[in-house]
């Protein structure tokens, strides 16, 4: 007996409609951090993905671009990707999206509509619209203790709403060491830029104080392609004699986003990153020496993915999440998420939003979730034109767990 695939392809479709998702990593902040969170048409026409984009067709000096208001920016931008030319890329369609999702008028092009339909709702209003319409159960922020403004919101006590959880950022100690260590310095942890006497056993120290105050899902790094480990470097010993041990004790998996490289065009500000192939070695290396610790990872290099989904079949302490920035598009996710699927069957994380501004959850996941359905309605047909019949149960249950139960799963273990 052969299963339908008309009805197949309808309950799998039904099924990741429905399901309610872990953003396993986004830039985004509850409430109650004030101004850090971002929403709104200006935010999110705001983009970084949309200013390079625009500065490509543009002859402005960058300097002249960023002394320019929030609303004169986001008029710019609107005026060449979206006025001035078919606004097809990714990142202007997510716009269009957004608009379209929140039963706005997109063809209308009226952009003084969107600003009203926004100045119309409090953030409370639009947190809630948000996640009702992307489907989210929660997402996890990036939180950074060295961070002034986000700091001083950890220091007075959060008012922690259980839809918006922590991840603790180490890039201020393990990528900039010499600018922040006079941070913890005066904090009252005795430490000092050569990283001798007891100043790892501070830094210990610091991570579980910081542990216990944000209660993070786990603590994540970005790192550039060159990145190498064992090293000797601060970043070296701060990882093997600190974040190491801590993640293990707390248990906390240590994430790694490897592959960016910052400011390639400094001009561009946070637009001008780019990206480089890493090292699959670093990962299976770190997997293989350290078999107590737990690592996700992501890497930004489209050239990366298949060793990084081999390396997963070779290590149960790691686990592979998304595609990350620039591959964040159509064709990309199409294509790793399939080559997971052959390599790992149902056992990753298919995506992440990484959102900046509280609005693109709606387009990530209403892009993604499209995507992700088509993927695996094609793999399930596979098996079933062999006889493997699949109920409407497990089909419920592997979308699940792709959407955050696998996730959840390797945290909590």
């Amino acid at each position: 007996m052969m299963q339908d695939l008309a009805m197949l392809k309808r309950e799998v479709e039904k099924a990741v409609e429905e399901v309610k998702i872990t953003d396993v990593h986004t830039h985004l902040f509850s409430p109650a951090f004030g101004e850090l969170l971002l929403w709104g048409f200006d935010e999110l026409v705001n983009y970084h993905y949309l200013i390079a984009e625009t500065m490509r067709r543009q002859d402005m000096p960058y300097e002249r671009f960023w002394a320019l208001d929030k609303k004169e920016k986001c008029d710019l931008i609107w005026r060449t990707l979206f006025v001035e030319n078919s606004p097809i890329s990714e990142a202007c369609r997510g716009v269009l999206t957004v608009l379209q999702k929140l039963g706005l008028d997109v063809g209308a092009r009226d952009v003084a509509a969107y600003r009203d339909y926004y100045a119309g709702l409090s953030v409370g209003e639009f947190v809630d619209k948000a996640f009702a319409l992307a489907n989210l159960d929660c997402v996890i922020m990036t939180n950074d203790p060295f961070h002034e403004k986000e700091r001083a919101v950890w220091l007075g006590g959060v008012d922690k709403d259980p839809r918006f959880l922590a991840a603790l950022r180490l890039d201020g100690l393990l990528m900039s060491w010499a600018d922040n260590y006079k941070v913890l310095q005066a904090d009252g942890y005795e430490v000092d830029e050569g990283l001798s006497g007891k100043a790892l056993a501070e830094v210990r120290r610091f991570l579980v104080d910081w542990i216990r105050r944000m209660d993070p899902v786990y603590m994540a790094v970005s790192l550039p392609p060159t990145f190498q480990f064992p090293e000797e470097s601060a970043r070296g010993k701060l990882i093997r004699e600190a974040v190491l041990p801590v993640s293990r004790e707390m248990n906390k998996p240590f994430a790694m986003m490897i592959g960016v490289k910052k400011r390639v065009n400094p001009g561009l500000g946070d637009a001008g990153d780019s990206t480089g192939k890493a090292a699959i070695e670093v990962v299976e290396r770190l997997c293989a020496d350290y078999p107590e610790n737990k690592f996700l990872v992501t890497m930004l290099s489209r050239e990366n993915q298949h060793e990084l989904a081999v390396a997963a079949r070779k290590f149960r302490n790691l686990h592979v999440f998304g595609c990350w920035w620039f591959l964040n598009n159509p064709s990309l996710i199409e294509e790793i998420t399939r080559m997971r699927c052959e390599l790992l069957g149902l056992g990753f994380t298919p995506q992440h939003s990484d959102a900046r501004i509280l609005d693109q959850v709606i387009y990530k996941w209403e892009h993604s979730r499209k995507i992700i359905a088509a993927v695996l309605f094609d793999k399930y047909a596979d098996i079933a034109r062999t006889g493997w019949m699949v109920t409407p149960e497990e089909i419920k249950r592997d979308v699940a767990n792709l959407f955050g139960g696998n996730f959840w799963a390797f945290i909590e273990r």
